[in-house]
């Protein structure tokens, strides 16, 4: 009988704000450093012996790098959006993926219905939320009817020359 174990079934106490505790060693008491020689930490309480460090009112500032020039003062100091290089960066840059006219001759067939399902299908307009815009690099022989943010003046005439049409998708 005495190898049996009972098994007790006691009613789980609702959680509270009276019995919350962390969890098992998750707290550990802070170090009391300056309290004698026996505890480890005594006569120069971790400061170690001479220096900066161990002056009373030192400050180990977090950017502090030893005496060697700051990183915040290596920088560079351009401000204002009127330079290329000046903070903050790009805040008014507009973003278009483009897609060049020879890559819609390699990928579509004549007279085919080039949408922007269609040329994220074909791979040439990847990012779904970035307006597309076709660019006039190579040429186009096929009519297609190209359906876009955005076209250049060049891709533009090149589409119609060759006897396609342009549509522009409003976002």
């Amino acid at each position: 009988m005495a190898d049996e174990k009972k098994t007790e079934e006691t009613p789980a106490e609702a959680i509270g704000l009276h019995n919350l505790k962390p969890a098992p060693g998750s707290r550990k008491p802070r170090k009391r450093v300056g309290r004698g020689e026996g505890s480890g930490l005594g006569k120069t309480a971790g400061r170690g012996q001479k220096g900066y460090g161990s002056r009373s009112g030192a400050k180990d500032r977090a950017r502090f790098e030893g005496g060697q020039m700051p990183i915040h003062m290596r920088m560079r100091k351009l401000r204002g959006p009127h330079m290329k290089k000046s903070m903050p960066f790009e805040m008014f840059r507009t973003y278009t993926q483009g897609v060049n006219i020879q890559d819609l001759e390699r990928r579509f067939d004549a007279n085919a219905e080039v949408t922007l399902d269609a040329l994220k299908a074909s791979g040439l307009a990847k990012k779904g939320d970035v307006p597309v815009k076709i660019l006039a690099k190579g040429s186009i022989s096929k009519p297609l009817t190209v359906h876009a943010h955005k076209f250049s003046a060049s891709a533009k005439e090149a589409i119609e020359a060759a006897g396609g049409t342009v549509v522009v998708v409003e976002s």
